[in-house]
């Protein structure tokens, strides 16, 4: 077995380069038939999902197999190879399976625990199939995941350790709240009728929301879905169907609006965002940081810093008359009322244009007399002591409650990020749902389901060692069989008047002298290949039966044509 996937998620790379990096089906099967064309492959799947991208494959060479998956990664995803490659993680053999059954069991997800991952698989793997880029490690190997993600969830409570990306970026926008309660009532905008938006769709409808709308560019795609929406017996929720043109005047009506697409652009600009809440509202809908600007109230006047960071109040004395004691003009009429360690900040700063706010500085009584003399001469001058105070708080912006909720689930995104800023407007991308995903508890149950993936992984492991040896054993039990029918035929040359049933008897004994003599070899090499590090018995009973290499090719091109017939069945 010589597993190798190479690959970039939302915890290697930032979801600007996944967004990048993102494949369109037509790259996805460009990518497949070129790895399996590259040298080191013989097998290729691709798992692209909103937020990871991997290519396994099976192959001969680790080095030359990295830098060429690598290679085709890069190419196809239209990401540079440099840029590229800071993000990527190679995971091989053993560690290749343990992280495979880690993402199908939900482990590795952004919201971990999350269940359409299995979907995604299996959707992968009849891309492969479909292709003929899988063969027998990557069917046993995708076909296992699954098996091994449905125990997890059937065994466990993985699912109570997280949600779907769905339900999670419903929570997020209603901030935390009930999102039963947050839902009811609201008309709903579902752009897209894929599976994520099929399966927002019917989250929302069993949420409550009153309405749904579907818009995608395949109108028979929106009319299934409005219609599976519309007759599901579970809900009451009304849904119809619309052409992608009738999005911006259906946002202007949605309260919510889900989008999950395809598109390689955006399909909610922040303008067309910006003139769905202006319909709603009747009130243009300013950005935040617009908002901000007509808000902002001028400080009120401030004597301390006013002369390039000064320290003292310097604009209250600018008409006093100059005195003999050696300081400015501004200095002198500043000092009144001062301590002796703030003159001493402030000749630092008449000094360096710097304010030295050392608390240790050392004062002697000659100096604090010189500066208490200065300061009653100031203060005879002026009259009064000069106030200090600082700047006045501004208050803080309010954002005003939000009018249209927006989730974005597409990798690339769909909407526009510059939403984020509108008032009146919520958006959770999958960039936020990353960040609110990072700190979120993990169940208890986690430590179960990686005891499962720990188990499986071995549990895999043996077994595809164990079928490595047995076209070997195949081969052997075939070589001695035609042993057996030779010398047989050569004893017919030899007694030609043996009846029949003295020859079946005579057959029969020396086919069961052969088998027993082979019976325990064959079993003990077959355990002893399932071991870590047997691969090596296969070649050892070869060279020991002397076994025709081509002859182990056979049996193994025989066992793949079986196997490829099962698989035009379908993936479990």
């Amino acid at each position: 077995m010589s597993l190798l996937v190479v690959g970039l998620s939302h915890r290697s790379a930032p979801v600007s380069v996944l967004e990048r990096a993102s494949l369109s089906t037509d790259a996805q099967f460009k990518l497949l038939q070129d790895t399996v064309a590259a040298e080191p492959a013989a097998e290729a799947a691709v798992l692209a999902t909103c937020n990871r991208i991997e290519l396994y494959a099976d192959v001969d060479k680790f080095h030359a197999g990295v830098a060429e998956l690598s290679t085709l990664l890069a190419q196809h995803s239209g990401v540079g190879l440099e840029e590229l490659t800071p993000y990527l993680y190679v995971h091989y053999e053993d560690r290749a399976v343990h992280h495979f059954f880690s993402v199908a069991c939900g482990l590795d997800s952004m919201v971990v625990g999350e269940g359409q991952i299995l979907g995604q698989i299996k959707d992968a793997l009849a891309r492969a199939q479909e292709l003929h880029t899988a063969g027998r490690l990557l069917n046993d190997l995708f076909q296992q995941a699954l098996r091994v993600g449905k125990r997890a969830h059937s065994e466990t409570g993985i699912d109570r350790a997280g949600q779907s990306l769905v339900t999670f970026g419903l929570e997020q926008l209603a901030a935390g709240g009930d999102v039963t309660a947050w839902a009811r009532g609201k008309k709903a905008l579902v752009i897209g009728a894929g599976s994520m938006s099929s399966l927002a769709a019917a989250t929302l409808a069993r949420a409550g929301v009153a309405e749904i709308v579907v818009a995608n560019r395949t109108p028979d795609r929106a009319e299934r879905l409005a219609q599976i929406l519309t007759e599901g017996g579970d809900t009451d929720v009304s849904a119809r169907a619309v052409p992608m043109e009738s999005v911006p005047a259906e946002l202007t009506r949605a309260d919510v609006a889900v989008s999950c697409t395809g598109a390689t652009g955006l399909v909610l600009t922040a303008e067309a965002v910006a003139e769905a809440v202006e319909g709603r509202t009747g009130t243009p809908a300013a950005f935040d940081d617009e908002a901000a600007a007509t808000d902002v109230r001028p400080l009120p006047p401030t004597p301390v810093g006013t002369d390039e960071n000064c320290p003292l109040d310097l604009a209250a004395v600018q008409q006093a008359p100059v005195q003999q004691s050696g300081f400015s003009v501004l200095g002198e009429a500043a000092v009144a009322g001062m301590d002796a360690a703030t003159l001493e900040q402030h000749a630092a700063w008449v000094d360096n244009a710097t304010v030295d706010r050392r608390p240790t500085a050392r004062r002697t009584p000659e100096a604090d007399a010189e500066l208490i003399t200065a300061l009653a001469a100031t203060a005879a001058t002026l009259g009064r002591i000069p106030e200090r105070r600082g700047p006045e708080p501004v208050a803080t912006l309010v954002r005003p409650e939000p009018v249209l909720f927006l989730l974005d689930l597409a990798m690339p995104r769909d909407v526009d990020p510059a939403a984020h800023r509108l008032a009146g407007v919520r958006l959770v991308d999958i960039e936020s749902l990353a960040e609110a995903s990072a700190d979120a508890p993990m169940a208890a149950d986690v430590d179960q389901v990686r005891r499962i993936v720990a188990d499986e992984v071995a549990a895999f492991g043996a077994a595809q060692r164990a079928a490595h040896i047995t076209p070997t054993v195949v081969a052997l039990r075939t070589m001695a069989a035609e042993v057996v029918a030779t010398e047989i035929a050569r004893l017919d040359g030899r007694l030609p008047g043996l009846d029949d049933k003295h020859r079946a008897e005579i057959t029969q004994t020396v086919k069961r002298v052969v088998d027993k003599l082979l019976h325990a070899p064959t079993v003990r090499v077959k355990q002893l290949a399932a071991e870590p590090g047997g691969a090596g018995y296969a070649d050892a009973l070869r060279t020991l039966f002397d076994l025709d290499p081509e002859a182990v090719a056979a049996v193994s091109r025989a066992e793949e044509s079986t196997e490829k017939n099962a698989e035009s069945r379908g993936p479990a």
